[in-house]
């Protein structure tokens, strides 16, 4: 899957503050997201996110 810098990954489950949108911040063999509403970055592997995406939404999409 084709994550980039700066996308918007909306997430099969939400954050426990209620958001289910996140930005990507640091992109490798671990991915660095952060919750667009209370601010929390999270690292987890690039399997485990690439599972929970729902729907990736660039920045040109928009």
């Amino acid at each position: 899957m084709d994550i980039r810098l700066g996308d918007r990954l909306q997430m099969r489950k939400p954050h426990p503050c209620g958001n289910n949108e996140f930005l990507v911040t640091r992109v490798g063999a671990d991915i660095r997201i952060k919750c667009i509403n209370c601010g929390r970055e999270v690292m987890l592997d690039r399997v485990k996110i690439e599972k929970n995406i729902k729907k990736v939404l660039r920045e040109e999409d928009a």
